[in-house]
């Protein structure tokens, strides 16, 4: 009846999904977070319409880009798989669902060097195997084998665990770069997870430009966070391809080897790497690679 298909992500560049204005506290510029956790995650309206943007791009239908002017034909892959408003009888629902891309290892530097910051209740849900110790607030455990010292992560000193840590992908699953990141893996106690990341983001300080002196505007200076180079986040797609009826005789699906829905949103998601996704693209930040995906068996 539908698919769920599991993508896993880096961030190649600190990445900034605000929440649309300013707040008192840490930073002016704050990004989205979990109600439940505090923790950053990239909403899956940003993911659906940056995957939406690039799909068009690729399929050359600008005009279906974006909220309105799209064609809302039944032969028009990027509106059959994302939805359209438009058509002959008033538009239809899109064919898949791209929810929250939620953080599944945060980069820390630490006296052991730069580790990969997880929980095993995390790694868990996305699907991975892990054989690790319970931890309790003031311990961790690591996949580091040199290393039995109490560790800092950010301003915290947490004491070692013993114990053996094995964290394996899930079958026939194969992820670029994860032989290096899985070396050096850090688990900790589910609550300090949430105080490890936020006390780690990247803060960064900007100042507006008056335009008609090129010079640094009076009062201007403003400061906003964001996720930092090296994140690892999953997000859940599921295809409904409720009507069956995919074009596969437009002639870019027929290009790309495109056969259903999934394989338009694969082909938007795989542009993020270059185009990034959230504000601040012009300045360096937004860009996060595919770093693979596979089916989740939901039976």
């Amino acid at each position: 009846m539908y698919t769920l298909q599991r993508f896993v992500f880096m961030a190649l560049d600190p990445v900034h999904v605000g929440t649309g204005g300013y707040r008192l506290g840490r930073v002016d510029n704050s990004i989205v977070r979990e109600p439940g956790t505090n923790l950053p995650k990239i909403p899956g309206t940003s993911l659906s319409g940056a995957a939406r943007s690039y799909a068009a791009m690729r399929y050359e239908k600008l005009q279906c880009a974006g909220q309105s002017g799209h064609c809302g034909k039944p032969d028009c892959p990027i509106c059959y798989t994302f939805g359209s408003i438009r058509g002959t009888e008033g538009g239809n629902a899109g064919t898949v669902s791209l929810g929250d891309a939620q953080l599944l290892l945060f980069p820390v530097y630490s006296m052991a060097g730069p580790v990969w910051v997880t929980t095993k209740a995390r790694l868990k849900e996305a699907g991975f195997a892990v054989n690790a110790p319970d931890l309790s607030r003031e311990k961790f455990a690591t996949t580091l084998t040199d290393w039995s010292n109490p560790l800092n992560l950010g301003w915290l000193l947490l004491d070692h665990q013993a114990g053996d840590v094995a964290v394996t992908l899930p079958d026939d699953v194969s992820l670029d770069s994860w032989a290096d990141v899985a070396k050096r893996l850090v688990l900790v106690e589910e609550g300090m997870f949430s105080q490890i990341v936020n006390s780690n983001l990247e803060v960064r300080t900007s100042v507006s430009i008056d335009p008609m002196t090129g010079a640094a505007q009076d009062k201007a200076l403003f400061t906003y966070e964001a996720l930092p180079r090296a994140s690892l986040l999953w997000c859940d797609v599921v295809e409904d391809d409720y009507q069956k009826k995919f074009p596969q005789d437009d002639a870019h699906a027929k290009n790309f080897g495109h056969s259903r829905p999934l394989d338009v949103v694969k082909a938007g998601l795989e542009l993020t790497e270059y185009l990034g996704i959230g504000g601040m693209g012009t300045r360096g930040f937004g860009r996060i690679k595919l770093l693979g995906n596979w089916e989740v068996n939901h039976a």
